[in-house]
């Protein structure tokens, strides 16, 4: 016979008793407070049909991912919750909560509408990335902006994840689920708006941003805000690049977040996700907003060890949907 400890629905009174006769915790919120995190959820984790959530296994037969949500996912299975990642609509599964993760700019309708039969699911509200929804940084042709201006894709990561949706769909000799995509084009960085190309604020598929990344002797900066629930992790990089990634920087360091970001969080609907920003003239201007973040491969150790935290947060919003 097994005996779980504490139970795992909350019984008030039991604990009341528990408090007099064993006496471990000065208060029955303590002991509450302590319970918490021993309350376990089946969680599905949603992926579109051709996602690769999970990468092959390595040669100790160990599995990885290319998002930082494995992390997390790995955690909340060694505390007790039980966890499965649903590919694709054609299997109904039951669980307790769920997270929408399928990595594309605009989450398909079909993929938004199997969530909700859900009773709780993250991200839910976070289905539209696009950089025209959650940029701060937008400016047109008739802007009266002075400084560098930066061309960029109206899709996150320049309609990557898209692209290879489409490719491992057609493998598979199903139909492209991303039918009309754009041809894929690089950032490109101007010195002013006049000499942005003629026929790109023409272009749906296009959107034009002031250049403002906070600018170093050594190079520039941006701020990445991690977060799942009331967890986070804020740190500012600096990069020899203009186009500055994690990845890629030559020091980093911690940070608080604006109040105005975590507004704009609200406004978007992200339960889980990172939030690329910097500081412009005294405010908080986001550029980038990510459902669905990735783990890069030099920083997975990093991202490994911050996954207990973000953990605790993912935990906090299990108990809210309990």
């Amino acid at each position: 016979m097994q005996f779980h400890w504490p139970p795992a629905r909350l019984d008030f009174g039991y604990h009341r008793g528990l408090i007099e006769v064993v006496g471990q915790a000065k208060t029955f919120q303590g002991i509450y407070r302590q319970s918490r995190r021993w309350i376990v959820a089946r969680i599905a984790v949603i992926t579109h049909e051709h996602d690769r959530f999970l990468g092959r296994r390595d040669i100790l037969l160990r599995r990885s991912s290319p998002y930082m949500l494995f992390d997390i996912l790995a955690e909340l299975k060694r505390r007790g919750h039980s966890v499965r990642v649903q590919q694709g609509l054609s299997k109904p599964v039951s669980a307790d909560m769920a997270v929408l993760h399928v990595d594309a700019t605009v989450t398909p309708t079909d993929y938004v509408d199997y969530a909700r039969s859900f009773a709780f699911c993250l991200n839910i509200g976070a289905a539209d990335i696009s950089k025209r929804r959650i940029s701060g940084a937008l400016i047109d042709k008739t802007d009266s902006w002075q400084g560098q201006v930066i061309v960029k894709s109206n899709l996150n990561n320049r309609g990557i994840p898209e692209t290879l949706l489409n490719r491992r769909s057609e493998r598979a000799g199903k139909q492209p689920p991303f039918p009309h995509l754009p041809i894929l084009h690089p950032y490109e960085i101007h010195r002013s708006l006049g000499d942005v190309p003629d026929g790109v604020f023409d272009c749906d598929d296009l959107v034009v941003e002031k250049f403002i990344p906070e600018r170093e002797p050594d190079g520039f900066a941006v701020r990445f805000w991690v977060f799942c629930g009331e967890r986070e992790r804020c740190t500012r990089y600096v990069s020899p690049n203009g186009l500055v990634k994690a990845s890629e920087t030559i020091r980093r360091e911690p940070v608080p977040v604006p109040d105005e970001l975590r507004e704009r969080r609200r406004e978007l609907g992200f339960d889980y996700g990172k939030f690329d920003f910097v500081m412009h003239e005294g405010r908080a201007i986001l550029l980038d907003a990510n459902k669905t973040p990735g783990r890069p491969q030099n920083l997975v150790k990093m991202f490994a060890a911050g996954a207990s935290d973000l953990t605790h947060g993912f935990e906090g919003l299990v108990h809210r949907a309990k």
